[in-house]
């Protein structure tokens, strides 16, 4: 089976793209454009470094609800992005828990907190506990854990499957991932304006009632994943049971906002 909406990216206003759709049990159901690209995925970098923690607290390096990041803060806020650290400044701007402020500062110092407990580089780390068992050869980190990897989207399609069943973790702990953290929270989603509420689980978005919202009118509430700045994204939609990655080399903007719901939309009635 080879889904017709995926070349829907023929259409949009990039250099090169790519995208795929896969199950949770790692059926590929289509693919589109040069999976064995690797592009930058700013973002997206994100779930990857979330999943690392993640592997972290399992093997009991790091606790989910011990402190981390500023004053006050813990691994938890670090990851549901409710750390009170700004966007892209390692500086204070709200107490811990209050605001859903998107940090890529929380990030990196996950990513330093996870560094120090395992006494392991975060890259390395990332490395030996998600992208070498998984065999995403062609994915690596290189600088901040909020933002520098680079992927493809064969290797994206690995760690979707993983989402959707993992095998790397406890299915609890990522269930925990996909469950709101500090519900209520309102917030700005970059590129999207304030949201009432801004859910996140644990370094994934949650999309619930979000509008407007980069995935589509018709995926569930319960869908979750990530976009990045780089114009790359990747949604796991459990009622549909079906993950997709598409990955470009243009930057995220007002051509994003138009054409990836109208994309998400037709893969959903297609699956």
């Amino acid at each position: 089976m080879s889904l017709q909406s995926l070349a829907l990216i023929e259409n949009w206003p990039v250099p090169t793209a790519a995208a795929a759709v896969v199950r949770a049990d790692g059926t590929v159901l289509g693919t589109h454009g040069p999976t064995g690209h690797r592009f930058p995925l700013a973002s997206v970098t994100k779930p990857l470094a979330a999943y690392a923690a993640l592997v972290a607290y399992e093997e009991g390096a790091i606790e989910l609800d011990e402190p981390a990041g500023p004053p006050g803060a813990t691994v938890r806020h670090l990851l549901a992005h409710t750390s009170g650290l700004a966007f892209d400044e390692h500086r204070v701007t709200a107490p811990p828990g209050q605001r859903r402020l998107y940090s890529n500062a929380g990030f990196e110092q996950l990513g330093d907190h996870v560094a120090k407990a395992t006494e392991i580089p975060f890259a390395e780390y990332l490395r030996q506990a998600v992208l070498d068992p998984l065999g995403m050869t062609s994915t690596a980190l290189d600088g901040s854990p909020a933002k520098d990897g680079v992927s493809t989207v064969d290797d994206l399609l690995r760690f979707a499957a993983e989402l959707q069943a993992p095998r790397l973790l406890d299915p609890r702990t990522v269930a925990e991932a996909m469950t709101v953290q500090y519900p209520g929270t309102k917030g700005v989603l970059p590129g999207y304006g304030h949201q009432n509420p801004n859910d996140w689980g644990l370094g994934l978005e949650i999309r619930d009632s979000k509008s407007p919202h980069w995935t589509g009118g018709s995926s569930s509430p319960r869908t979750f994943g990530h976009f990045g700045q780089a114009g790359t994204f990747l949604w796991v939609d459990p009622a549909a049971g079906a993950a997709c990655v598409a990955l470009t080399d243009r930057p995220f903007g007002p051509w994003a906002v138009e054409a990836w719901p109208t994309f998400t939309d037709a893969v959903l009635a297609e699956l």
